[in-house]
């Protein structure tokens, strides 16, 4: 049964609470971390170089991604470079579209060889790592973050996407593969098994990590007995 500390998948953590990712940077399963405005503002987050330099000044020494906010794509490069100039650890995502769905390819492209270290984000098909990888070197390092748990939503299964990507970046030292939004703790095993380079996961699902190798007789009669005291406690009565 695998364990946590050696699955060869790299485990990131996902959040924007400070407090969360200075208690994750001590566990050595934590690789690294990353971050978007939806979970900036779930944790109440205002300042947002404020933030990025805060949570910098606590992650050192593992990479950290931080995402552009503007929508217009010149804006958003400008934005890119001056996040990336915060920290040497930082990896800047950028979507793989604005809101228009007008492709973010050139921008990639732009920062990538200026040796913008770049996390392409909300990725969902194989045409889009294609894009990706048809615009940059092989030199500056690039993850491209594929939604596995929103294309699993819809009823594909994002294991043929991501199997795919790892073969077609293969030619890539510097690229790695991202499996995002997982839904479970059973999505490192899979992403482990399939070689995916990196997983990110937020505190709900990394706080069940405890639960590997598990007996799950043991898990068995747990349940059976939260059940029984869940029913005496609001004095059910048949």
């Amino acid at each position: 049964m695998s364990t946590p500390s050696n699955l060869k998948v790299k485990i990131f953590a996902d959040g924007a609470d400070l407090e969360t990712i200075k208690n994750f940077n001590y566990n050595p399963i934590i690789s690294g971390f990353t971050t978007n405005p939806t979970l900036m503002r779930s944790s109440g987050v205002t300042n947002y170089e404020k933030f990025v330099k805060n949570a910098c000044d606590i992650v050192v020494d593992k990479p950290i991604s931080f995402e552009v906010i503007s929508d217009d794509l010149k804006e958003m490069e400008t934005q890119a470079r001056r996040i990336a100039s915060w920290a040497n650890n930082v990896y800047v995502k950028i979507p793989i579209y604005n809101t228009k769905k007008e492709s973010t390819k050139e921008i990639i492209k732009n920062l990538n060889l200026e040796g913008v270290k770049i996390n392409v984000t909300a990725v969902f098909t194989g045409d889009q790592v294609k894009s990706v990888l048809d615009n940059i070197n092989k030199n500056t390092n690039i993850v491209i973050s594929i939604f596995a748990g929103r294309i699993a939503d819809t009823g594909e299964d994002p294991e043929k996407i991501i199997c795919d990507a790892i073969t077609n970046s293969k030619n890539f030292s510097n690229v790695e593969i991202l499996w995002a939004s997982p839904r479970e703790v059973y999505n490192i095993m899979q992403a482990d098994k399939i070689g995916c380079h990196i997983i990110t996961a937020t505190k709900s699902i990394l706080d069940k990590l405890s639960l590997f190798g598990k007996s799950l007789d043991e898990y068995s009669l747990e349940t059976v007995k939260m059940f029984y005291n869940d029913a005496i406690s609001a004095q059910l009565k048949i």
